[in-house]
């Protein structure tokens, strides 16, 4: 986004969708977000990567032109839904110094304005590193986040940030040199500038060659995107249960698990009862080598 964009008249519908979204949230003026979100080998490595994990304090690297900075995470509520996740049988790691990448800054930043401008708990989902966690561990994050949010008396948004049916050229383990598996297994967490420049620039150019030819990474499947939203509007969650990650890898591209951000969402929504989904947008973008869409919910009582 910003670097290669699909033509004018699909950014200004893109615009005036965030630009709705952003409404809605500022009409409701959260007093906390739980912004559920992946990472792309930027802040989580395979030292110690974890399925999930709750940030304590989290900073944003600022990459693809994204805001950097620090986070403004509550600590005392942050330490408070780790403690109500684990004793709801949901083993989720903590992290005092979260490193946090494009997906959990550009949300902060587009729908609220700035990484600061209300106090969030991040959480970390991940969805590039095998082995991953399934549908059905991430709906029981969301569950548990969730009914930890209704003993606040807060107005909580819940936000998951992810990509639909999309493979861009993310480095795999088995299939990486020395160098790079080095990188995946922790010294990529501070990049050189030329190095994270050059990282870019790779996507950028996958992107660009996409956009021209499709077979050239794995297609969107917009298919698949409209029958995930049309579960997730229906509240029919738990029927993603069954989905295996080969199998939606298969369908939709590896990194279609980042969509394990939106089931944690609206499984934590969920825990107010009966939810009512509106405003659902959708459109398969292949110069941001993504199905991109949005969806908004609210208890329906």
């Amino acid at each position: 986004m910003g670097h290669f964009d699909p033509e004018p008249v699909v950014l200004a519908e893109i615009a005036d969708v965030v630009t709705k979204a952003r409404q809605r949230i500022a009409d409701f003026s959260p007093e906390l977000v739980i912004l559920f979100s992946p990472d792309h080998f930027n802040g989580f490595f395979y030292d110690v990567m974890p399925s999930f994990c709750i940030g304590m304090a989290a900073h944003a690297i600022g990459d693809f032109g994204t805001a950097a900075g620090v986070l403004d995470v509550p600590r005392e509520l942050a330490e408070a839904c780790a403690d109500a996740v684990l004793a709801a049988g949901v083993d989720a790691a903590v992290s005092y110094r979260m490193q946090v990448d494009h997906g959990f800054a550009q949300p902060l930043e587009q729908l609220l304005g700035g990484l600061d401008r209300c106090p969030v708990i991040p959480v970390f989902i991940n969805s590039v590193a095998i082995p991953l966690p399934g549908f059905q561990r991430a709906r029981l994050l969301g569950e548990a986040i969730g009914r930890f949010a209704r003993t606040l008396n807060k107005r909580v948004l819940f936000l998951g940030s992810g990509g639909l049916s999309h493979q861009p050229p993310v480095p795999e383990l088995a299939k990486v040199d020395a160098r790079m598996a080095d990188r995946l297994m922790g010294s990529g967490r501070h990049l050189p500038a030329d190095e994270r420049e050059a990282r870019q620039q790779r996507v950028i150019l996958a992107a660009q060659r996409f956009s021209r030819d499709p077979n050239t990474l794995h297609p969107l499947n917009p298919e698949w995107d409209q029958q995930f939203l049309d579960m997730l509007s229906e509240g029919r969650i738990t029927e993603l249960d069954a989905l295996g990650n080969a199998e939606l890898s298969a369908l939709a591209g590896r990194s279609t698990h980042e969509v394990k951000t939106w089931v944690a969402a609206f499984a934590a929504l969920s825990a107010f009862g009966p939810y009512q989904a509106s405003d659902r947008y959708y459109r398969p973008i292949p110069e941001w080598i993504a199905g991109f869409g949005s969806l908004s919910a609210r208890p329906a009582s």
